[in-house]
């Protein structure tokens, strides 16, 4: 099998990874980089538990081949809080009761977060829009709504 050693920045932090053709975006980050909070909930790009940015764009991660993510810029959810403190939408998720079984949440945050960087008064049309890539079989999405209103100031 062939590998390919990759370079990339995660989380604000340079790595340089070995990776079979073959090994996802995921696989890389849960088992050679040990960043378990994005889950694999199908792996097959329908349920967004997965979802990371890249290059500042959310992406399944489980449908990226790791080796095309060399030079690349990626944030998983262990990468939104900073200096102890939580991102506005891990904040808002919390007060507002959006975390159930919490297995949907890593990507929910993230693609919240992209949402929010790109337009940072979203409506909740824009939200619901934003979000229809994340299934949740807990929560009906209301709190989840709520908590990206939140995060926004709205």
């Amino acid at each position: 099998m062939a590998y390919h050693r990759i370079t990339l920045t995660i989380n604000g932090s340079t790595d340089i990874v070995d990776v079979p053709s073959n090994m996802t975006l995921l696989q890389m980050l849960r088992d050679k980089l040990a960043l378990t909070g994005t889950k694999n909930g199908c792996a097959a790009g329908e349920c967004g538990a997965c979802t990371v940015l890249l290059n500042g764009e959310p992406v399944n991660s489980c449908m990226v081949l790791a080796a095309e993510c060399d030079g690349a810029h990626i944030i998983t959810v262990e990468g939104l809080a900073h200096d102890g403190q939580l991102d506005p939408i891990q904040a808002a998720m919390i007060d507002t009761g959006g975390v159930q079984c919490g297995f949907c949440t890593p990507g929910v945050l993230i693609s919240a977060r992209a949402l929010l960087d790109r337009n940072p008064q979203p409506s909740e049309a824009d939200i619901r829009e934003a979000l229809v890539g994340n299934l949740c079989r807990c929560t009906g999405y209301v709190r989840i709504i709520q908590a990206v209103q939140q995060a926004a100031g709205k």
